[in-house]
């Protein structure tokens, strides 16, 4: 048993809210009537003694870097949301119990128009500033990925992919939104939102995590799609990223582009590859995002980070900027329009290293997607331009993995001088061929790292089978891998 359990009993058994370990003061439990203490006074060492007695190894370490940690801790059959932050040469505590099967289940925060409390485990040690902020903890508290908040309903969540809503709650009604969202808002945003119907912007509570924010209008009112974007930048070990993908922060120029449908995970892969080049390399990047989503520092690189909107007015003037910035590394945040992709291709061409993003879902469709945005009469030459430049495409999606969470899984075309070729020709179609054959320099296909995750029993096969693009064909692999699966009526035919 360990030393805090008897602590989590008490807390637990008298339905508290929370358990607060905070040092020369006697642990408190967070009461519907309010606070409560208990037991003796305890001090820093001990405070940071009992929670480095439930961590494991590598979480130790990530305390030890960041000075704080967000986790999970199991005992007496209950399960509690844990953060810890050291403080001097002790540690300060905050254990929230979660209901057993749902995390979901401790209803939603109080209508704007009530004082707000501080309810959630991430309060105790990070101030929360504004009305949306206890909306924003409980994502983390959740482990969601997006948060949806409309007019005429309650919270929503994304968790492990599912959308999800509390019990209990009121309706927001679009006067509640306003006021829990126009606070955020710089004027030249509001004004964003008045003119086009949307806006979009980062926010960040410190010490928790920042929030990419689409605000719109829809027939019931306003909403706004929020995603978490983690305060640290996930390192390419943690993303289990290949060999073949590492690599890419080795180019000396060229164009990648990373792709998949939104909510894939692109921004999460991109931001790992800059990390790899900002850790390896002396050079100057630079960032051109709407809005700017991973903070990286200055690490060997120069790194200067630009937001659309705040920083500049588009991305194709940030891009024509940055011919005249000295930049070795460029980043563009989405490729969406001709001119964006035509600008990003210049760029690449002149002898800088460009990252980009499309919503494409293979790296055959995302090379005839370039091709097919350009005027009949021009894509002769920007065949041979994409066939000079164009150095890799990283095709990716999210997957629901067994016992919770998700798990990319990626396609990875390499441009040899074969492939190249095909592209110069119009032969994209031969392109899956050469992935086929190109698997000793790192080339993988969508369809085969499907079945890899199946067979390794981290996916469901109807999870798999529903994200793969050519149904027939990963049909065909599981029954030569011998998994037994039994696709849907709907699916069989076609």
């Amino acid at each position: 048993m360990a030393s805090i359990d008897p602590y989590l009993k008490v807390a637990v058994d008298r339905h508290a809210r929370k358990l607060i370990l905070k040092p020369e003061r006697r642990p408190v439990i967070e009461l519907e009537s309010g606070g409560e203490e208990i037991g003796k006074v305890i001090k820093a060492a001990q405070i940071k003694g009992a929670l480095l007695e439930i961590l494991s190894d590598g979480q130790k370490k990530e305390l030890e870097k960041n000075g704080k940690i967000l986790f999970q801790y199991s005992t007496w059959d209950l399960t509690f949301n844990v953060l810890g932050h050291l403080v001097g040469d002790g540690a300060e505590v905050a254990f929230a119990h979660v209901a057993r099967n749902d995390a979901l289940t401790d209803g939603v925060a109080p209508s704007q128009k009530q004082p707000q409390k501080k309810t959630d485990v991430q309060a105790t040690s990070i101030e929360l500033k504004n009305k949306v902020d206890a909306f924003l903890a409980k994502m983390i508290q959740y482990r969601a990925s997006d948060l949806h908040l409309c007019s005429d309903c309650r919270p929503i969540y994304r968790v492990d992919g599912d959308l999800k809503e509390p019990g209990g709650g009121q309706l927001f009604t679009t006067e509640d939104l306003e006021g829990i969202l126009f606070e955020l808002l710089r004027e030249e945003e509001k004004q964003t939102f008045q003119d086009s119907g949307s806006c979009d912007f980062a926010y960040e509570i410190e010490g928790l995590a920042r929030f990419r924010f689409n605000v719109f209008r829809e027939h019931r009112g306003i909403s706004a799609a929020i995603r978490v974007i983690p305060s640290e930048v996930l390192s390419a070990d943690q993303l289990n990223l290949p060999e073949a993908v590492r690599r890419l922060a080795e180019l000396p120029k060229g164009m990648v582009l990373v792709t998949g449908p939104t909510g894939s995970g692109k921004s999460t892969t991109l931001a790992a590859v800059i990390d790899l080049v900002n850790q390896t390399r002396a050079d100057h990047i630079l960032t051109i995002e709407a809005p700017i989503e991973f903070l990286h520092r200055n690490r060997r690189c120069l790194v200067h980070q630009r937001e659309v909107g705040r920083h500049t007015t588009g991305f194709k003037n940030a891009l024509r900027d940055a011919l005249r910035e000295d930049p070795d590394v460029v980043l563009v945040g989405e490729m969406r329009d001709l001119e964006t992709i035509s600008t990003a291709l210049e760029t690449a061409n002149t002898g800088h290293l460009v990252f980009g993003t499309l919503h494409t879902t293979t790296a055959t469709s995302t090379i005839n997607r370039i091709i097919d945005i350009y005027p009949t009469e021009e894509q002769t030459q920007i065949r041979y331009m994409l066939a000079e430049s164009l150095k890799a495409v990283v095709a990716q999606t999210l997957l629901k993995k067994k016992g919770g969470g998700r798990i990319a899984a990626l396609e990875v075309l390499i441009i040899t001088p074969s492939v190249a070729n095909l592209i110069r020709e119009q032969k994209t179609h031969q392109i899956l061929n050469m992935m086929q054959t190109g698997k000793s320099i790192g080339m993988q296909l969508l369809t085969e790292e499907l079945v890899r995750l199946v067979a390794q029993d981290l996916v469901q096969p109807q999870e798999a089978y529903m994200k793969a693009v050519d149904k027939a064909e990963i049909l065909r692999q599981f029954s030569a891998a011998g998994i037994s699966f039994e696709p849907p009526n709907e699916h069989v035919s076609g």
